[in-house]
């Protein structure tokens, strides 16, 4: 296709305009796909406010992660996917040839192919993710329910990265979309999930996903009090889905001796945090990081989707026009709603 669109183009940090800029251009392995649905994310925020190394390496440019949408135009070497078709995928997909793909560590992978540019109205989906990391949309799912693959194969990995068994009592830090991703999955598992935030306006929604308690964070004597509905040894495991290294240090000091904390919020870099050693030695606590997500849990996440497991329509709260995407990222710094849908047409 030729012609003109309309995206939301990055030019620096604060500075992203609605203009017109040409329509992608598909190489022979790759699809074009007209955007039904994009989704607000933290990440897309941060961009926004400070830029991306990774994914932003070049300016203008466009920017978002999160969609889904319907084929349009198809390569010439394309095969698994067909004009008019309901596609939906992740934002990356390793190589499978880098030492880190060798040890099946594929969220890891040193080359990591990154796909850009949801908030358009088109989107070129490459070759190789398309490939190993895009589906077709199962008829039960909406275009908007569908786009919470991305984030949702990230909860899925780090759910799947900590041993969470049946009537576990495990705290979740962080109401915020990942965090209640991980209260939902948790609880799938028969899990006993605490939620722990700052806001009781989140803590409230977090009711929805299976919590079974809600702690405010703000109060100095939360930590105990998670501590004392875990009958005062501390949870299981505690679940860090905020970013923050004091919220970190705060899950180490709510965890029970012989416990997992998964720090699964991303920090700034160079950010550090101070470990009571004598505790984290002697009371046997692990400590994981688990980061983004493997191709074997963004499949996992779509059945989720699809089986209504996950029930995606709890986490939109409401859709924004394409030229309101900003308006739609800053509520969501403002902590109001969970995702924002952005809606071209």
């Amino acid at each position: 296709m030729n012609g003109k669109m309309k995206a939301q183009m990055f030019y620096a940090p604060g500075d992203v305009r609605f203009e017109e800029t040409n329509i992608p251009q598909i190489k022979e392995d790759e699809v074009l796909v007209k955007v039904k649905a994009a989704l607000t994310c933290g990440t897309d925020l941060k961009t926004y406010r400070r830029g991306h190394p990774t994914i932003i390496q070049s300016v203008p440019s466009t920017f978002g992660h999160e969609f889904s949408g319907e084929v349009v135009e198809v390569g010439d070497k394309v095969t698994n996917f067909k004009l008019g078709d309901r596609i939906v995928g992740a934002n990356t997909a390793p190589c499978f040839e880098c030492e880190n793909c060798k040890n099946k560590r594929y969220s890891l992978c040193k080359n990591l192919q990154y796909l850009n540019g949801a908030y358009s109205e088109y989107v070129a989906v490459p070759g190789h993710i398309l490939k190993y990391n895009f589906y077709k949309i199962p008829d039960s799912l909406s275009y908007k329910e569908a786009a919470l693959l991305e984030p949702l194969a990230c909860a899925v990995h780090g759910t799947d990265r900590i041993p969470a068994d049946v009537g576990d009592k495990v705290a979740v830090i962080g109401a915020g979309p990942i965090g209640l991703m991980f209260m939902n999955l948790l609880s799938l598992k028969g899990c006993q999930v605490i939620a722990v935030d700052l806001s009781d306006y989140r803590l409230e929604q977090s009711k929805q996903f299976g919590v079974y308690k809600t702690v405010n964070a703000s109060d100095e004597s939360h930590i105990q009090e998670v501590r004392d509905i875990c009958d005062g040894n501390g949870a299981d495991i505690v679940v860090e889905a905020t970013g923050f290294p004091n919220v970190w240090e705060n899950a180490i000091n709510m965890v029970r001796p012989g416990g997992t904390v998964l720090a699964f919020g991303g920090t700034k870099a160079g950010t550090t945090i101070t470990v009571d050693c004598q505790k984290f030695h002697y009371e046997e606590i692990t400590l994981k990081a688990v980061y983004h997500h493997t191709p074997y849990h963004v499949r996992k996440a779509l059945q989720l989707l699809a089986s209504r497991q996950i029930d995606g329509s709890k986490f939109i709260t409401a859709e924004y026009p394409l030229e309101k995407t900003i308006d739609a990222l800053e509520s969501i710094g403002r902590q109001e709603g969970i995702k924002y849908a952005i809606v071209p047409e």
